[in-house]
């Protein structure tokens, strides 16, 4: 069984800090594994009141289930996101992950690396344990047990 240790999101910095993970991490689509990175492989982003948005490597994603989006957003930290959909068995989730293609210096690592929303999967795993979605439709960070403080993304809380 993965433990984690506790961690209290309002004591994550604020710019946001990247890191790697110490555990596995797979995604489900439509009943297939389309994502499974090694211990050590994958990193996170730490922010603030969020919960942790996991960013796996290019090469543990099944990329024929990847198609691009046309949707685009800013990051002040990170740059430009770029979107896909993910389409598989006859399932098609809109806008499910997305990637950076040319971060900021401070965020070279993740470039090319895919974040997952956890709404738009099956399931979600760090370790062996279910990841929940964050709160909203905007975050995309997995909620883990051993997470404490207020997380943002619900109603009300999008402008802290």
């Amino acid at each position: 069984m993965t433990l984690l240790p506790v961690e209290n999101v309002q004591d994550y910095p604020r710019p946001p800090r990247l890191e790697r993970v110490n555990q596995p991490l797979r995604v489900v689509f439509a009943g297939v594994e389309i994502a499974n990175a090694d211990a050590g492989a994958a990193w996170r982003v730490l922010e603030t009141h969020h919960a942790p948005t996991y960013y796996l490597p290019p090469d543990a994603v099944l990329a024929a289930a990847l198609v691009a989006s046309a949707r685009e957003t800013w990051c002040e930290w990170k740059g430009r996101a770029a979107y896909v959909d993910l389409v598989l068995n006859g399932r098609r989730a809109r806008n499910a992950g997305w990637f950076y293609p040319a971060p900021t210096a401070r965020f070279e690592a993740i470039r090319d690396h895919v974040a997952f929303y956890a709404t738009s999967v099956d399931a979600a795993y760090v370790g062996d344990i279910r990841v929940l979605p964050q709160p909203g439709d905007f975050y995309g960070g997995w909620v883990t047990p051993n997470l404490t403080g207020k997380i943002k993304g619900a109603i009300g809380t999008t402008h802290w």
